[in-house]
């Protein structure tokens, strides 16, 4: 076949472009976009009755891919580390806002709401609060102040809050001895809600914790604490439930009888953390299409569970992260993990699929 001048020429300009994208280039006027991201589905934003929400880190905004994708399917955000206290202040105490602020006027631009994770979470205490030098009531002073600075900073822009994450210890439903219980003493849960609720009367308060739909004696310490909490009229509004679960357990029945215990107490349902672990006992090492099955069914089902609550009680899902490699799951559990909707070419996954079916009915 005889080969035209023309198609020379694109073949050198092909070539050329490609050059670029390998090499970079060091003139400035050539820009290499990202590409588009897929709209072959349907966004969960425009059919879900419910906010569908994503863990974000501001960091991520920088992609036009990243944050494409996430305000084209999500109408929800959570902060997944600006928010934290030891994120949210430096190591002496000063307030560190221009992160949690571009995430803020993010979700501001593309019509999203904001959920603030977390005001007090053990594992994110700053120094300058863990090792703090006064009294016990200076440092409950402190607390309180911070919470009443960020709660108000955000009070026209953050819908919800996480007062506390994760208070209790596994297996035994004890409070954990952090340095809030042992500066504030037992009590100390009841007051972080109050505080809160003087700061913005308007925002949604929520416990946050992990476990609660397989450890009975954590479940039945968080029923306690919220059956005493409502006994004395401190506010509360909603219970997060972190939905770090995997393809086959807890089972679907533990899920429902959660979920119905926070409903029956008159208490919002926030399905707050959910990914679906697929490789839990590491026999896998590449993402195969029966785990993929498997975990499509696991995401349809916890949603259809979800969506047969009363809807005055359905207050959001909350995947946490966007896409697969992003995952905490790999390095938490040394295991490849592909727990998300999204795959690392930010393609929608069976899952996803699933997902939409359950919001269907189909």
């Amino acid at each position: 076949m005889a080969i035209t001048t023309k198609c020379i020429h694109s073949r050198f300009i092909l070539l050329f472009l490609w050059a670029l994208l390998i090499l970079g280039c060091k003139d400035s006027s050539v820009v290499v976009q990202e590409p588009e991201p897929s709209n072959e589905y349907t966004p969960l934003r425009s059919v879900a009755p419910f906010p569908v929400g994503v863990a974000l880190q501001s960091s991520r905004l920088g992609s036009a891919l990243h944050s494409q994708l996430v305000r084209t399917v999500f109408n929800s955000v959570t902060a997944e580390y600006e928010m934290k206290m030891r994120h949210m202040t430096s190591p002496s105490g000063d307030y560190i806002w221009d992160p949690t602020d571009e995430l803020i006027a993010f979700a501001k631009e593309y019509d999203m709401q904001v959920h603030g994770h977390a005001l007090v979470w053990h594992q994110s205490t700053p120094s300058w609060l863990e090792n703090f030098r006064g009294t016990d009531a200076e440092f409950e002073d402190a607390v309180k102040n911070y919470i009443t600075n960020v709660v108000g900073r955000y009070k026209d822009d953050v819908v919800s809050w996480d007062v506390i994450n994760e208070a209790f210890e596994d297996g035994s439903g004890a409070l954990r001895n952090s340095v809030f219980r042992r500066r504030m003493g037992p009590d100390y849960i009841a007051r972080l809600f109050q505080y809160a609720r003087d700061a913005d009367p308007d925002v949604l308060l929520f416990y946050n914790d992990y476990g609660t739909i397989w450890d009975t004696a954590k479940r039945d310490a968080m029923l306690s604490m919220v059956d005493d909490l409502q006994t004395r009229g401190v506010p509360i509004d909603g219970i997060g439930l972190q939905m770090h679960i995997t393809y086959n357990t807890p089972p679907l029945s533990n899920i429902v009888a959660v979920m119905d215990a926070v409903v029956q107490r008159g208490l919002l349902v926030h399905i707050s953390e959910m990914d679906v672990r697929v490789n839990p006992q590491g026999d896998l090492s590449e993402f195969t299409s029966v785990r993929s099955e498997l975990q499509k069914q696991r995401v349809k089902d916890i949603v259809t569970a979800f969506m047969d609550l009363p809807e005055a009680n359905q207050f959001a899902i909350t995947w946490w992260g966007l896409r697969d490699p992003e995952s905490w799951l790999i390095d938490f559990w040394g295991n490849p993990e592909w727990g998300l909707l999204f795959d690392a070419e930010y393609r929608p996954k069976p899952a996803y699929e699933g997902f939409l079916e359950a919001l269907t009915g189909n």
